[in-house]
């Protein structure tokens, strides 16, 4: 036990040993949030000797999920099963491979990424003789997403045989959606949100399975719970209602998913939707300098809807944060690129430590320009995502033709490399699959010797096919991708094709594959991998080149770098124009916490950068106001700001977002006893009229805190 503990602070050996009840960890930026998270799931194995398959553990992305199973199997040895450490669609994938049968679908369905789902959409606009264009798409994947916003479709989808027909299905979006779901139901497919969903009409129509999970799960954790939507929450909810053991972290200060769903009530209100909580705050930052963390405490103490508290580090001392402005954007790029160079010369630090940050993907251009000016290396993060790529898609489609054979994968490669297989062919085989009710590689083994079929490489793609499904068994994930390769003549394809990349990307999802194996143990089978895999929405490798990282604030959200460069904080970009007219004051808390988020990423040195000129709309360029919310002694000054400028600055953001004047509230004075939502009652013991926050002392704490005047939930004790 005391091994568990030993180098935990004293809040983070207070979460750890915290295993019963409905418990609520605050835990800010840097405050190892992950380290306690491990060590209490070690703890509860270890200490309380429960087993892993009894312990649902969910975090926001394969990566975290990931990373906490390496550390996990570290503190409980490495044989035990952490498979319930995972993602909440991942966890989803769980429930279905041992219940879906209920539904009627079978446990090895596939799972349909964005790029499938438009592969449907075209075989419908082609069968419709409708125009096609990426818009349209769009439109049509946002309207199936607003529909799958309830369960309601889901009885559609789970009828015994064919769906039914919709004689009347109203305007012409109606039908393309109506054909796609028959067709997702043809496939056995299930997207993203269908997970979700088809958990919930399972725990709803089928008791006994809810009651199964409910039992089986003794104990459940959940990070990023500031992220959670509507629908996890109520997940996780019903999951705990039987043992009674939800332990959340989060930070309010942290969510930047809103516009996706995500609902920080949740992490804010906890106490209110599970009585008897307790909550713990995780304030102590490991991450950044005094300097960093006092700039993110000034900034984000400007939100109101959040949970108090002040970041602290026991770091030493380092450099101020600078604050640097350009008369235009070359400027603004060269001396970026100018500092760049200067730290990896000065600092011995190497291009990978570096990492420049900003609010939209258009932002990157003119830095990008300036770093291919100076030859350095530089590697954009959140761009073409690696299981997007087609030679990836390809080769997975190899494995899902093995496992599954569906009419996606099949139309995906039955002609790569060619095998006269064309577009007439192609109808032929849907018209017969059609009407004899098979799949497409079904149909192709039961007409490959008609004359249609007559001088193809039909033969020898069912061969090649049917002597992996022989060895399916026998071979592990990876030899059957490397057997898959060959024998279907795919590898050979790519090397024929001379693009060096492609075989490099081949080879890296091999090995990805092979890491895979060793996590989880080379027993795992085929379709679960597909499941899992299917699940990766990011580019979930590590980046070991040595390159200066360029990616959006969204895309950094979790990640450390030692120096750290947010440019374009421009008004009307940080904080976005579009969002404060969409969602007014909830937008303009979410955009200062994405600010927040930019901020807090940094370890030794910060710097925020914009410039003068006109944006895209011809509108001027002003800073950020996010710069001028925080103290002008928290920043080092570079570059010629006029006063002029910010005066025109500070009049553009009163006009463009009029400030609702809060009607004066009556304060407390020094000395009052004052009552707190979350940490009880308490005496006032300082008031900082500059900062605007009381300084009280609970009876129950050990330290006292500083609470925001503005506090509407802190009253006068009885």
């Amino acid at each position: 036990m005391e091994e568990l503990l030993d180098g935990l602070n004293e809040a983070q050996q207070e979460a750890v040993v915290s295993t019963e009840g409905y418990v609520r960890v605050i835990a800010g930026a840097g405050s190892g949030k992950t380290r306690a998270l491990t060590h209490r799931y070690a703890f509860i194995v270890n200490e309380l000797g429960v087993d892993p398959s009894n312990m649902l553990s969910v975090t926001f992305t394969n990566k975290a999920a990931h990373e906490m199973r390496r550390r996990v199997k570290k503190l409980i040895g490495g044989e035990q099963d952490t498979g319930f450490i995972t993602t909440y669609h991942g966890f989803c994938v769980r429930v279905l491979r041992e219940d879906i049968h209920r539904l009627f679908y079978p446990k090895n369905f596939i799972i349909l990424d964005v790029e499938d789902q438009k592969i449907l959409l075209r075989e419908i606009f082609e069968e419709m003789e409708l125009k096609m264009n990426d818009k349209t798409f769009k439109r049509i994947l946002d309207k199936i997403g607003m529909l799958k916003g309830n369960t309601h479709y889901v009885q559609q989808m789970i009828l015994r045989g064919e769906m039914p027909a919709v004689e009347d299905a109203g305007d012409m979006d109606s039908q393309i959606i109506q054909r796609y779901l028959k067709k997702q139901k043809r496939v056995y497919g299930l997207d993203f949100d269908d997970l979700l969903n088809c958990v919930f009409v399972l725990f709803e129509q089928y008791k006994d399975v809810l009651e199964k999970w409910q039992e089986r799960l003794f104990y459940i954790q959940v990070d990023e719970f500031q992220d959670s939507s509507l629908k996890q929450y109520e997940l996780v909810k019903m999951l705990s209602e039987k043992h009674g053991n939800l332990f959340v972290v989060g930070d309010p200060d942290q969510t930047i998913y809103e516009w996706r769903g995500a609902d920080p009530q949740y992490i804010v209100e906890f106490e209110k939707f599970f009585k008897d909580s307790q909550t713990i705050f995780l304030n102590q930052n490991y991450r950044s300098t005094p300097e960093i963390l006092s700039l993110g405490n000034a900034l984000i103490q400007n939100n109101y809807f959040r949970v108090d508290k002040d970041m602290e580090t026991k770091n030493p001392p380092g450099v101020k944060v600078v604050h640097y402005h350009g008369k235009d954007e070359i400027q603004e790029a060269k001396w970026v690129v100018e500092k760049i160079q200067e730290i990896t010369e000065t600092k011995q630090a190497s291009y990978k430590d570096i990492a420049v940050l900003y609010r939209a993907n258009y932002l990157s251009r003119f830095i990008e320009q300036e770093l291919i000016q100076h030859n350095i290396e530089y590697t954009i993060f959140g761009g073409f995502k690696f299981f997007d790529r087609l030679e990836i898609k390809d080769a997975l489609a190899h494995l899902r033709m093995i496992a599954v054979g569906d009419d996606l994968s099949f139309s995906r490669i039955v002609n790569v490399p060619k095998r006269q297989i064309g577009k007439k062919r192609m109808n032929f085989l849907r018209e017969k699959a059609e009407q004899d009710n098979l799949t497409l590689y079904e149909t192709l083994k039961t007409y490959a010797g008609h004359e249609r079929m007559r001088r193809t490489d039909a033969r020898s793609f069912i061969e090649a096919i049917e002597y992996m499904r022989s060895r399916k068994e026998e071979l592990t994930v990876s030899e059957l991708l490397q057997e898959a390769m060959q024998k279907t003549g795919y590898e050979a394809y790519r090397r024929e094709d001379g693009d060096q990349e492609r075989l490099d990307n081949l080879t890296e999802l091999l090995h990805s594959i092979v890491q895979y194996e060793q996590t989880l143990g080379e027993d795992i089978d085929l379709d679960e991998y597909l499941q899992m895999i299917s699940l990766y929405t990011d580019d979930d490798r590590d980046d070991q080149v040595d390159s200066v990282k360029m990616m959006t604030i969204h895309t950094a959200k979790g990640l450390e770098f030692p120096y750290v460069f947010v440019v374009g904080m421009t008004e009307s970009v940080l904080p976005n124009v579009r969002a404060l007219r969409e969602r007014k004051e909830r937008a303009l808390e979410e955009e200062r916490r994405l600010a927040y988020v930019a901020v807090t990423r940094a370890e030794r040195e910060l710097y925020l950068t914009e410039s003068e000129g006109f944006q895209n709309g011809g509108q001027k360029k002003y800073p950020s106001r996010f710069i001028f919310e925080v103290e002008d002694e928290l920043y080092e000054r570079i570059g010629e700001l006029d006063e002029a400028l910010i005066e025109e600055a500070k009049e553009y953001i009163r006009a463009s977002h009029p400030q609702k004047k809060e009607p004066q509230r009556e304060g407390f004075e020094k000395g009052a006893r004052v009552k707190h939502p979350v940490f009880g009652v308490g005496t006032i013991e300082d008031i900082d009229e500059k900062k605007n926050t009381y300084r009280v002392f609970f009876d129950q704490m050990k330290a006292p805190r500083p609470i925001s005047r503005n506090f509407k939930k802190l009253v006068r004790a009885e």
